[in-house]
């Protein structure tokens, strides 16, 4: 998921990354073979889905990979792109694992629904969509060594300031302070004990400097043995608000231990794609006879009432339960119906204790909608279920009457003033990511009122502007519609402030719940608002139009729920 900076996007973020933020155990590639059947399974009869659904993703607001796990007879994954799809089958760390093939390899979006017979594991549904990709998409894939983006930890120019571990025989350790909290110390320390660098570079990207390096690190000090560590640094999600004395993971490293990282590149273990298609074969005539739509989900068991005065919000899903606490009702009503929480013109008839409204929900699943797999420690509910349930325990226990109608909103229109955009490599991937582009440039180090940045790689205008609200939520609540006339692909980076560092951060002075205006400057602080960004960075404008939006209309609810 992109980072979000309101409150209400952060908690749909927060419970988001509490059902899906575990990614599959990394395992070893398997031995491949030309025609890209695994070289243990060339010998025998290949494992297969009894039967598979294969579509295109639907359209979603903030759409992310989830998946695959196992439900009710059925292994799923959603919003899959292909690097997805091969990266779960074999069971690959990251993306960087997967070379080569057409440039939508990482664009196009899947659901793939496989019905499995009873007892079947993770690693063998994993078996059985391998051959799904085999058979459906034609993947044609070997293993292969690529040279990939890699930050290169080294030794400064100054020489290694760590002292050479005090107890050489002793288990290296690592422990790092807790977080920091806004408005205080922006710091977090490490203190290792008989680290060796090799190991240093793996934890880089898991303590909280790994939001700094979006590419792995590789250890190319030349230093043997371990070392006594302490490390100093602002995690970067701080920097912006630590009044000019934090300090990054690049810097920390050169100033406080000798060392530096640079991007540079790495060869990388992983699958080359020879050959695939963008169009799966059409799915069996047969297949809603065999894997009909599975019944609604729902809680088992719910509970709800208000919350106590002064209780601190929270809300946290462990295995099959939820629990949320002092929480306004809209804002489960935003994520039950997938809303953005920072457009408040998305329901109409809202009554007004809506937002001022605080319950208490603990609820558990019904064993029928728990999941496995997906590397989750133990069956728990998929963010899909969550969604569903909540929409209905909502739905009934307020008794509500809702619809969804279009109405004039505020969006906008991309339009081309100066163009400044870099014309693509037709051959690379397409894709929007947050962070820096291939040469590593990264303007939130030395100016952190520009917190946001955004690298997209040969993407048409219309790809650009459909991503735009997915890292802009602040600024645009609907993709703009591309009027700038530009074809073909084009690669740039755009750096911007986020809504909560600029001056206007409760609206642009329009009605409350409006978003910001495009015509309106960006403030001496030094804050940029996206809107300037993509006017003095791309040479485009958003002008701001009316147009219809889908939105929430509330005909009927209660304020107080049935009773339990």
């Amino acid at each position: 998921m992109k980072t979000r900076t309101l409150a209400g996007m952060v908690l749909f973020s927060a419970l988001a990354a509490m059902v899906y933020g575990q990614a599959a155990p990394p395992t070893a590639a398997p031995a491949v073979t030309t025609d890209g059947a695994t070289a243990s399974a060339a010998a025998k009869t290949p494992v297969e889905f009894v039967i598979a659904d294969i579509h295109k993703s639907p359209p979603s607001r903030y759409a992310f990979f989830q998946g695959g796990f196992l439900e009710n007879g059925r292994y799923i994954l959603r919003n899959a792109t292909m690097v997805d799809l091969i990266r779960t089958a074999y069971g690959l760390k990251n993306g960087n694992d997967v070379a080569g093939g057409p440039s939508w390899l990482e664009w196009n979006r899947w659901d793939v629904i496989g019905k499995v017979p009873p007892g079947t594991t993770e690693a063998q549904a994993n078996e059985m969509l391998k051959s799904l990709l085999n058979e459906r998409f034609k993947l044609v894939v070997h293993q292969g060594v690529s040279q990939m983006p890699a930050y290169w930890l080294t030794v400064a120019s100054g020489g290694v300031k760590m002292k050479t571990a005090a107890n050489s025989t002793g288990d290296a350790a690592c422990k790092d302070s807790p977080l920091p909290r806004p408005g205080g110390d922006p710091f977090i320390t490490v203190s290792c004990t008989n680290e060796t660098m090799a190991a240093l570079a793996i934890k880089l990207k898991q303590f909280p400097s790994g939001m700094y390096l979006d590419n792995p690190v590789v250890d190319k000090t030349g230093l043997k043995g371990g070392y006594d560590i302490d490390l100093k640094f602002t995690p970067m999600w701080m920097l912006a608000h630590a009044n000019g004395a934090g300090v990054t993971i690049f810097s920390a490293l050169e100033q406080q231990l000798g060392l530096k990282l640079e991007l540079k590149t790495a060869p990388e273990q992983g699958l080359v794609v020879d050959s695939v298609d963008q169009t799966p074969t059409p799915n069996a005539p047969n297949l809603a006879r065999i894997l009909p739509p599975m019944p609604p989900a729902q809680f088992e068991v719910a509970v709800i009432k208000p919350s106590a005065p002064d209780e601190r919000p929270m809300g946290r899903i462990a295995g099959d339960e939820i629990n949320v606490h002092a929480l306004p009702l809209k804002m489960l009503i935003n994520l039950a119906w997938g809303l953005d929480p920072n457009d408040k013109s998305e329901i109409v008839g809202a009554p007004k204790w809506l937002d001022a409204d605080r319950i208490d929900v603990q609820a558990k699943a019904a064993a029928a909608n728990l999941a496995t797999g997906a590397g989750r420690g133990q069956p728990s509910i998929s963010f899909d279920d969550l969604r569903a349930m909540l929409k209905q325990l909502l739905i009934e226990r307020f008794e509500m009457k809702v619809h969804m109608e279009d109405e004039p909103a505020d969006a906008y229109e991309l339009l081309a003033v100066n163009p400044k955009l870099t014309p693509a490599n037709p051959t690379e991937r397409t894709l929007c990511k947050e962070g820096p582009g291939p040469d590593g440039k990264d303007p939130r180090f030395t100016q952190p009122i520009l917190n946001e940045l955004l690298t997209c790689q040969n993407v048409t205008m219309a790809q650009a502007a459909e991503e735009f609200p997915n890292f802009a939520n602040y600024y645009l609540y609907y993709p703009p519609v591309d009027k700038t006339g530009l074809k073909g692909g084009w690669d740039f980076t755009l750096s911007w402030s986020s809504g909560d560092n600029m001056p206007d951060f409760n609206g642009g002075g329009g009605p409350p719940g409006s978003p910001p205006d495009a015509n309106k400057a960006s403030e001496p602080n030094g804050a940029l608002s996206f809107y300037d960004a993509v006017s003095k960075e791309l040479g485009l404008k958003l002008v701001k139009v009316k147009r219809p939006e889908p939105v929430l209309v509330i005909d009927h609810m209660d304020e107080q729920p049935t009773p339990n």
